[in-house]
């Protein structure tokens, strides 16, 4: 939709109507022209910037200036409302499958701690932002085999939906698997909820904490099983350094540009993931990443250590 086709849908449904030629007779016709054909773009730094040389050109006519700058100034108004307006209504009415964004990463990453090793690393993020809930699905791999021998094989899913109280607080649900038989566990479940809240919610720097109770179950390798009540704490940090330049703490963002911070911790152990990154962006939809994951179990296996460190540089895209 053009700017002058947004700007007629936005007048006729508010009921604005453009004011008449004959309302600024005195204007000379050139400089009338002048000033309609900025309006018809509907851009707002442009027709400031016209209407400022129309004001120093023609400086007897500054009431009528102004007047046709008021009217603009209406019409932007209902323009900007219908657009949210249709916005919403487009979000209310997607389908379970529409308004989905995500990103796709892969690299490579270099680990110590129960393996020193390089390897190949891929994940995915898939978001689906509506007017309260907001949905996010994350998926990663860490693998590595040399000599017919895998030395590297980690998987991690979750699935977090969140719902918005107010401006600042929310409620959250999380689910989440994770594998990773070096560390010990052949299989790793977890469940929480609890509430959030927004900190920070500016373009250049968003910030919210999380907290709730967990229930975790851990199967070892060694055939043992252990289900434990738990608590967890998260924090999700983003800055915009420059507008190519990003660093990120975010609790589930594996694809994200940036990293995450998430504490589970029960009566016998203490699970920490934290992973911090810095994204450069190269296009629009392509940007470079280096990422440092520290992955610390209090309480580990026998014959695993307890701190486990990944370094990742990938290129990720968004979809």
């Amino acid at each position: 939709m053009t700017p002058a086709v947004r700007l007629a849908a936005a007048l006729a449904a508010t009921g604005l109507a453009a004011l008449p030629s004959a309302a600024f007779a005195q204007l000379p016709q050139p400089v009338r022209a002048m000033i309609d054909a900025a309006i018809a773009t509907g851009d707002e730094a442009k027709v400031r910037t016209v209407i400022e040389i129309a004001r120093v050109t023609n400086p007897g006519d500054g009431a009528e200036i102004d007047a046709i700058l008021a009217g603009f100034e209406q019409q932007q108004i209902a323009v900007k409302a219908a657009e949210a307006a249709a916005k919403t209504e487009a979000i209310r009415t997607a389908g379970l499958f529409q308004n989905w964004s995500g990103k796709g990463e892969f690299g490579a990453f270099r680990a110590t701690g129960n393996t020193s090793n390089t390897g190949i690393t891929a994940g995915l993020t898939a978001e689906r932002q509506g007017i309260d809930w907001r949905h996010r699905l994350t998926g990663r791999i860490d693998f590595q085999r040399a000599n017919g021998v895998t030395t590297r094989e980690q998987f991690l899913a979750r699935y977090e939906p969140n719902f918005n109280l107010s401006d600042h607080v929310y409620v959250y649900a999380l689910g989440q698997y994770e594998r990773d038989r070096f560390q010990g566990f052949s299989a790793r479940y977890a469940v929480s909820g609890g509430i959030g809240y927004q900190v920070f919610n500016a373009n250049d720097l968003k910030l919210s904490v999380k907290a709730g109770p967990a229930y975790r179950v851990t199967e070892f390798t060694d055939g043992r099983s252990e289900s434990r009540i738990a608590g967890l704490i998260g924090v999700d940090f983003d800055w915009n350094i420059t507008k190519r330049l990003t660093l990120t703490q975010d609790t589930n963002a594996v694809a994200e540009t940036g990293g995450s911070a998430i504490a589970i911790i029960d009566s016998r152990n203490t699970t920490l993931d934290l992973v911090t990154g810095l994204n450069a962006a190269i296009s629009s939809k392509l940007s470079a990443r280096f990422s440092y994951a520290i992955e610390y179990d209090s309480n580990p296996p026998p014959g695993a250590v307890q701190t486990d460190t990944l370094s990742r540089v990938t290129l990720i895209y968004d979809f």
